[in-house]
């Protein structure tokens, strides 16, 4: 079942979605191997690392906001790349960019270094099977997604260039994680200061990020924090990936101290 967190993500996820995407978000959700790979991914960012979470809260986290970037998008009128290009449907994007966010992570069962493209190998035989189930009969079909979903998860640390929107969007929905949360655990266990604290020790400082429809572009993202230090991750690790994305003109970018003027940064 989860803990009560992962069931409230999991309603939201799938409250934005049907069809299809629907029913390859159940399939995800339920899948055995893709719970034992994002908890020992887990454990291994946090226990052997002292990193932050890349377990199932933060695969679930990343999937929500995609997907309301995606929606923010689509109802904006921008036409993603399968659509575009006609190999498939706004739905199909919704499925990959869902399919990408579960599994985008779990090369940290590996290590940090080059996890995006580890993760790629680890998760293919997960991809493989839930695109059988989607796309039993259609080869053409499963061949566009494998390489959509492919694509989408070795773009998310913005060290490769990636082309799609749909890839975009994951590249800047990963970056929007850096809430609270996601640093409370390795804060809790590490007592001592050492070089890397900047990643926790700002992330903790910030309260909430809201993806919401933007006032001049389709998407206004705002970071709220309770001390400045949070600063650093909106620059050193939001803004760069949003500076790398295919939909960054598409996105507007606030942040600042909860009381003080937020700066606009896009």
């Amino acid at each position: 079942m989860g803990s009560p967190k992962q069931q409230a993500l999991d309603r939201k996820i799938m409250h934005l979605l049907s069809g299809t995407s629907l029913q390859a978000a159940q399939w995800l959700m339920q899948d055995k191997e893709i719970q034992h790979l994002q908890d020992y991914a887990n454990t291994v960012s946090i226990k052997r690392l002292h990193y932050n979470d890349h377990g199932q809260v933060h695969m679930r986290k990343v999937a929500l906001n995609a997907l309301l970037l995606a929606e923010l998008l689509h109802q904006a009128d921008i036409v993603f790349n399968l659509e575009a290009e006609n190999m498939g449907t706004y739905a199909e994007s919704q499925t990959a960019i869902l399919t990408a966010s579960f599994l985008h992570d779990v090369g940290m069962a590996i290590g940090r270094e080059n996890h995006e493209h580890t993760g790629v190998l680890m998760a293919l035989p997960i991809i493989e099977r839930l695109l059988n189930t989607l796309y039993e009969t259609d080869l053409e079909k499963k061949v566009i997604m494998r390489a959509l979903i492919m694509e989408c998860m070795v773009g998310h640390m913005g060290t490769q260039k990636i082309y799609s929107i749909e890839a975009g969007v994951i590249l800047i929905a990963d970056g929007c994680d850096m809430e609270q949360g996601r640093a409370r655990i390795p804060l809790m266990l590490e007592t001592e200061s050492k070089v890397g604290d900047i990643h926790k020790y700002s992330s903790s400082a910030v309260q909430s990020v809201e993806i919401e429809k933007g006032g001049k572009k389709p998407t206004r993202i705002t970071v709220n924090m309770t001390e400045s230090v949070g600063f650093f991750q909106v620059e050193e690790v939001l803004f760069k990936k949003i500076n790398s994305s295919p939909i960054r003109a598409y996105i507007e970018l606030y942040a600042g101290v909860i009381g003080q003027k937020m700066k606009c940064y896009l």
